[in-house]
């Protein structure tokens, strides 16, 4: 296992996925984009109409996030995660189509940690209920879709150690399973 915190670029995420175990804490940089429900929707109907993405997906950090108005010169306002559970019937088929990683709270289905698995990708857990602090790891945001969905559209937000811990790593850790296991044997 992992220790410590390890300092990861989001370029790299897919050529160290296999050393991230499931606990390890990460600080990331680099480009991530923000994606909730009503914007997973809109990608579907692009793909399904051979329309050309906003973005990139293979190898792209998707943050299930809809981040408020910056204020006082700042990119975004709070930018806390959302849900994950809430985009469990998008995830396997964006994760065929080459995402790295997603970040967002909580624990995620079955066929998601299969997913996972099965495509090198790996889950990452931000704080919820802490938006005002990840934002301060956000330098730079900048909207690239669907803006009629106001916070919901898609942002290109650039991070700076953005503080996360991985939730479900592909070589089959997940903190949610083996962290309830640890417990019900007194390990922790």
């Amino acid at each position: 296992m992992t220790s410590g915190v390890i300092k990861l670029s989001a370029d790299e995420i897919r050529a160290r996925a296999m050393s991230l175990d499931a606990g390890c804490r990460v600080l990331l940089s680099g480009a991530i984009y923000t994606a909730r429900d009503a914007a997973h929707r809109r990608i579907f109907e692009m793909l399904d109409r051979g329309e050309k993405l906003p973005f990139e997906l293979s190898d792209a950090v998707i943050y299930y996030a809809g981040p408020t108005p910056g204020v006082n010169g700042r990119p975004v306002g709070a930018c806390g995660p959302t849900t994950s559970s809430r985009m469990d019937g998008f995830t396997p088929r964006i994760l065929t189509l080459g995402v790295a990683a997603m970040i967002g709270k909580g624990e995620r289905s079955i066929e998601v940690e299969r997913a996972l698995i099965s495509s090198g990708a790996v889950y990452f857990c931000a704080v919820g209920g802490a938006g005002a602090l990840i934002a301060k790891s956000i330098v730079a945001a900048e909207e690239i879709a669907f803006s009629d969905l106001g916070c919901e559209s898609v942002k290109r937000l650039i991070v700076s150690d953005m503080p996360l811990t991985v939730g479900i790593s592909p070589n089959g850790g997940n903190i949610f399973r083996d962290g309830r296991e640890k417990y019900r044997n007194k390990q922790i």
